[in-house]
């Protein structure tokens, strides 16, 4: 049992008898009135979307769930290949469980995967990836970091917010959680 305030996206829950993956969760402050959770629970069963409404003290049954490293290989169809760093098999992930994972990966990256009695229920992204610049608007004199942002493509098509000195080609760190650019990558 966890306290609603500690629910993050992609973690399994057990609401009303059922396996949910959490798919968002917003907390809402309205005033002097007590805060709440919104929370989007997907089922694992159906694939359907419910909306639940939690108090932050609210306990949340989670249920044993096995989680192991795999490594990112490729993207086939609507599926996501990953390969197992022990025994080197390789699973196919559907793209509905995978979420966003093909606008932040490029490959050989290591995602957590959980799995309830052998089923995949979730991919965990690693919190940071490096991506490369491959379109962005020209620099423009005397920009500087605290000038407006400008619009970048990344190598996987992922558009991010960037400062005006960041070039095409350029090796940039995204937070994958938020879909922010954090820095230039190192190297």
């Amino acid at each position: 049992m966890i306290k609603a305030s500690e629910l993050k996206k992609g973690k399994v829950v057990l609401h009303e008898g059922a396996l949910y993956s959490v798919s968002d969760v917003e907390r809402v402050s309205k005033g002097n009135w007590r805060s709440y959770l919104q929370v989007k629970l997907k089922s694992l069963k159906d694939g359907r979307i419910i909306d639940a409404r939690m108090s932050v003290d609210d306990r949340v049954e989670t249920p044993f769930v096995d989680t192991k490293p795999y490594q990112y290989l490729y993207h086939e169809g609507d599926h996501f290949v990953l390969m197992d760093e022990e025994t080197f098999d390789q699973i196919h992930v559907p793209g509905d469980v995978m979420g966003a994972g093909d606008k932040y990966l490029r490959g050989n990256e290591q995602v957590t995967v959980s799995m309830i009695e052998g089923k995949i229920v979730g991919v965990e992204l690693p919190n940071t990836v490096t991506l490369k610049v491959v379109d962005a608007p020209p620099v423009m004199k005397g920009a500087t970091a605290t000038n407006q942002s400008k619009d970048a493509t990344m190598e996987t098509g992922l558009r991010v917010r960037v400062p005006p000195f960041i070039e095409i080609g350029e090796e940039l760190k995204i937070d994958t959680r938020t879909g922010e650019y954090l820095e230039r990558a190192k190297g």
